[in-house]
């Protein structure tokens, strides 16, 4: 009888532990179900758009020419990587970005070890610090052209005097350095979190064995903020190759196409040239550079979750 109990319960005992693996499926997806709409808007949003640039990417499509459109292939993609002016507008994009990131992220980490210290207003300091990122791209470089590089009532003419038009003589510097402005500060956000959950302790000792001030950021700091600093520089990255409202306001791309980048170029292929086919083309080549450049964001900010589990 005891046997036969035994045996009976057996089964029901498996049965009861398989109930809950069999309603696991249905609750993952009860869970997923009120993500679907957004999951669906998402796509329709951004996914849709992109296949049907790579769709016009394949045609030859002039708007002054509205009945000679036709399939092409890869034909854009060799005009774009090969045509004079876009390897100009992709040589510009790489200095404009480098040059950008690279200066902000220096100012950035010099302005968050400054705020890392305690002094009196730093709450203050920092607030203002942060204005520049919280303007408006357009707005920060309506003010720039005309509140500071403009040579007659410019703010840097009226210091250094002289009647310099600045934006005629140093274009790409002068876009530069208005997007360093204006990034500078999203960059010392990233680096002051990162000097902020830093171990206090392991400063304190490496002090306490004779470290200098120097020798501590050097051989402690500067290796624990690198995840930090790599991170800001692709977000940057990702945000600044996009560049087009510095340009479009401050340069126009000139003198000649000496700050025209691919954005720029892409908006005077579209609405100069018509050329819509060889636009989107050139679009999806900057959306390619983008995702490689968020593949590596990615795997930083990957790295930094993993830095703060081990803690």
């Amino acid at each position: 009888m005891t046997q036969t109990l035994s045996t009976g319960a057996g089964p029901t005992r498996r049965a009861r532990a398989a109930a809950p693996a069999r309603a696991r499926p249905a609750e993952r997806w009860s869970r997923r179900a009120p993500l679907l709409p957004a999951l669906i808007f998402a796509i329709i949003v951004t996914q849709v758009p992109f296949l049907v640039t790579l769709y016009l990417s394949t045609l030859d499509w002039n708007a002054l020419r509205p009945g000679e459109r036709g399939f092409v292939g890869l034909a854009n993609y060799d005009e774009v990587l090969t045509d004079a002016r876009l390897r100009a507008a992709l040589l510009n994009t790489v200095v404009l970005t480098a040059g950008s990131v690279l200066v902000s992220v220096l100012l950035g980490l010099g302005l968050a070890i400054l705020l890392d210290r305690k002094f009196p207003g730093r709450g203050i300091v920092r607030t203002l610090l942060i204005t520049p990122f919280l303007v408006m791209p357009m707005a920060a470089a309506l003010l720039w052209k005309h509140a500071i590089y403009n040579p007659a009532y410019g703010l840097i003419n009226g210091i250094v005097g002289g009647s310099t038009d600045w934006v005629s003589q140093y274009p790409m510097l002068s876009v530069v350095a208005t997007l360093v402005w204006q990034w500078t500060p999203f960059m010392m956000l990233i680096i002051l979190a990162g000097l902020q959950g830093q171990s206090t302790e392991t400063l304190e000792a490496a002090r306490v064995d004779g470290a200098g001030p120097w020798q501590v950021f050097v051989r402690i700091t500067l290796p624990y903020l690198r995840p930090y600093l790599e991170l800001g520089a692709l977000l940057g990255s990702i945000y600044l190759v996009q560049t087009f409202d510095a340009v479009f306001t401050i340069t126009q791309g000139g003198p000649g196409t000496a700050t025209t980048n691919l954005p720029y170029e892409i908006y005077l292929t579209t609405f100069r040239k018509f050329e819509y086919g060889e636009a989107a083309a050139a679009g999806v080549v900057v959306v390619i550079g983008t995702i490689v450049v968020a593949t590596f964001a990615l795997r930083v900010i990957s790295s930094l979750f993993r830095m703060e589990d081990a803690r």
